[in-house]
């Protein structure tokens, strides 16, 4: 927990995206007024508002790159199959590895920008996904559009995971949800928006001009990463490496970046369990509803071309632009209401409360969905609505999430670990579902499926409503156990070495 520091004069939210607040609630009002000073303020007051935009504008850009890759190419799925002569199932299990190798690659891109720095790691990614771009673009043959594939996926990763640590780096806690807000705006609307320019591409080119526009848009990113991304981590600890032998830089280094390190992490603390398996269910509903649109609904509304199938991926994107200017704002108007009602005390856990209530309403929306496509009752406009509602609150539990990983481990300087682990569970349950989904559709249908997603989110979010009642007290608990066992290392090699010099000394005599 974190308590208020008070000093001379109130201190605003430095980090917040607006210039002059159109206007401010009696509750704002009183949060905003409290004195309240973060532990490490000097780091949030490092870049003006005008530059925090920026940086914002950039990372958001970026985030929208790997994840339009990934739905991208479900409409012209039957033209790639066509060109390689394959079948639609190989083209579908190529996009589960990329979403499966977004995830295998997350926990290396977090302690990576935590030893080299955010900006290094962020432009060298910017420009490798730039050129397997123009790899899979140009890909002769199955294998190379797999490969190219893969290795697009890996970088595209890292603008997820590491421009999400840098927004921690900038924002303090009380404005960090509205900023990510932003840029998780890219991540929900490339998926969505993805497969419509596809769409009307396929209608009128060639499948691979699909991927010549997202080698373009690589570029573009390459330029902005380059002009306008600073460095924004305010320490790199590969500074620390001077001092030591070669030898002793190398075993340093792989504790330090090793995937396991993020893995151990994880799984040590409940409330990072949950909150990734939370994160992975949404994921998991938005690839498993995206993906079959083309298979599900064209032959439920009797559609023929893949623009008219695409035009059905704007219901959930317009949801997620809707979102995009509410969600994050909702999740800071709740810390600061919850540090105004614990008199000055900062619990990460309370931004949770803001997501919970939304977490069910997706799971209403996915049952409204599935069952009336399932049973050919509605028309046209309820399925609309209930990708829209569900597109709406999904930017009012993802903005929770993350900030939530930024905030609980930033004392400990291990904030993109987290970050890093909880997109490895999204994106390994955005491949199971975008692989599984047809199969289970055609084995059980729409309806059932959707009943058995609709009772994953609803687990998940029992969990996050678990974490905000006990979320403080595991923290407590495995800290205590980590600061036990350290303790306990340190009198043991402290032992070793009395003993070592005790030998030493008899030697000599």
């Amino acid at each position: 927990m974190e308590k208020i520091k008070t000093g001379q004069a109130p201190v605003a939210a430095t980090g917040d995206l607006d210039i002059i607040p159109s206007h401010m609630s009696h509750q704002d009002m009183a949060a905003t007024t409290t004195s309240y000073n973060e532990t490490d303020t000097e780091q949030y007051l490092r870049f003006s508002p005008a530059r925090k935009r920026v940086i914002v504008f950039s990372l958001s850009f970026c985030s929208f790159l790997a994840p339009i890759g990934s739905t991208s190419i479900l409409s012209a799925v039957p033209e790639v199959a066509a060109t390689y002569n394959t079948t639609g199932s190989i083209i579908n299990a190529s996009n589960a590895l990329y979403l499966a190798f977004m995830g295998i690659a997350a926990p290396f891109w977090g302690p990576f920008s935590q030893v080299w720095g955010r900006r290094p790691i962020f432009l060298t990614c910017a420009f490798l996904f730039f050129v397997f771009s123009i790899g899979t673009a140009l890909a002769p043959n199955l294998g190379a559009y797999f490969v190219f594939r893969i290795l697009s996926a890996c970088q595209g990763t890292c603008f997820l995971v590491v421009g999400s640590s840098a927004i921690g780096d900038v924002y303090e806690p009380r404005a960090r949800a509205t900023a990510l807000g932003f840029f998780l705006s890219g991540t929900l609307l490339g998926p969505a928006f993805g497969p419509v320019i596809a769409g009307v591409i396929v209608t009128y080119s060639s499948w691979r001009t699909v991927f010549w526009l997202q080698t373009a848009l690589g570029g573009v990113a390459t330029l902005l990463v380059f002009f306008l991304f600073p460095e924004t981590i305010p320490y790199k600890t590969n500074g620390e490496l001077a001092d030591h032998t070669i030898a002793e830089k190398t075993k340093i280094l792989w504790h330090r970046v090793s995937p396991f390190r993020v893995g151990i992490l994880l799984f040590s603390y409940p409330n990072l369990l949950f909150a990734g398996v939370a994160a992975g269910a949404l994921v998991w509903n938005q690839y498993s509803l995206l993906t079959p649109i083309r298979y599900v609904l064209n032959p439920r509304f009797h559609l023929t071309t893949p623009i008219q199938s695409a035009l059905f991926y704007i219901a959930p994107g317009c949801g997620y632009l809707a979102g995009t200017f509410v969600g994050g704002r909702w999740a800071d108007h709740v810390v600061k209401k919850w540090i105004r009602k614990r008199n000055g005390v900062r619990v990460p856990e309370d931004r949770l409360k803001s997501c919970i209530a939304f977490i069910f309403v997706i799971c209403f929306c996915i049952l409204v969905y599935g069952w009336t496509v399932d049973k050919a009752v509605g028309g046209i406009a309820v399925p609309v609505i209930a990708m829209f509602l569900q597109g709406v609150s999904q930017l009012f539990c993802f903005p929770s999430l993350n900030t939530y990983c930024l905030d609980v481990m930033q004392s400990k300087g291990r904030s993109a670990e987290v970050i890093a682990g909880n997109y490895m569970f999204r994106y390994i349950f955005a491949a199971l579902g975008s692989g599984l989904v047809l199969p289970a559709i055609d084995s059980i249908g729409v309806g059932w499926f959707s009943t058995i997603s609709a009772l994953f989110l609803a687990f998940s979010g029992f969990t996050v409503w678990l974490t905000t009642v006990f979320g403080s007290q595991w923290r407590q608990r495995v800290d205590e156990r980590n600061s036990h066992q350290q303790a306990t290392r340190d009198a043991q090699e402290t032992q070793k070495q009395a003993q070592s010099q005790a030998v030493a000394v008899d030697e000599k005599a």
